[in-house]
């Protein structure tokens, strides 16, 4: 089980989804991470095994974005370390995902990225996500069909939340199987994503 929150709007999205994970902590402890996506596409992750308090200590408080994604880990694939929270990226960065299930075929699509000359840096089975929506990026897809394109790739049950460099203010939401769900709630100029 983890916990997935995600924040697109005008205001500071850094505290509202440090808030959001803090009330989610009960999904996972192992871990946290947050990704922030700042008006100019750029993508900051911090990561931190422990709880959210620890993570609240690794960020870096004076980085500013409207965009964020947040998540709490329950480990299952690799042991609680801060290479194993989530977001994970792809290898340029500029694709963040977060994740709450398990991609039971992810050591076929890791061998084949691999293969591929993608690198990974952590050992769950999350990290295939952004690799593969990566490559279809890189392929020409846009990022709506990246992300549907990846997400038939996956077998099992899963609920994913990604932000990529190149669609500020876009965040992608999905539910795949019978996957705990992903609630989607609409504020005054701000949408949410959580689970």
């Amino acid at each position: 089980m983890c916990g997935i929150i995600a924040y697109c709007g005008t205001e500071a999205a850094l505290p509202i989804v440090l808030s959001g994970l803090k009330r989610l902590e009960y999904r996972g402890y192992d871990s946290a991470g947050v990704a922030i996506l700042d008006a100019g596409g750029a993508i900051t992750v911090f990561k931190s095994a422990g709880r959210i308090n620890d993570l609240h200590s690794a960020v870096d408080h004076t980085v500013r974005g409207a965009t964020a994604i947040g998540h709490t880990r329950l480990a299952t694939h690799g042991r609680p370390a801060d290479y194993n929270a989530h977001p994970h990226v792809d290898c340029s960065g500029k694709v963040a995902v977060i994740h709450n299930g398990i991609v039971e075929n992810y050591l076929d699509l890791k061998a084949q990225l691999e293969r591929e000359g993608h690198t990974f840096r952590s050992q769950t089975d999350t990290e295939v996500i952004p690799h593969l929506i990566e490559k279809h990026l890189q392929g020409g897809m846009g990022f709506e069909d990246a992300v549907r394109r990846t997400a038939s790739q996956l077998e099992g049950a899963h609920a994913i939340v990604v932000v990529n460099q190149g669609s500020p203010g876009t965040v992608i939401g999905a539910r795949i199987g019978h996957a705990g769900g992903l609630v989607v709630g609409y504020g005054h100029g701000a949408m949410y994503l959580a689970s």
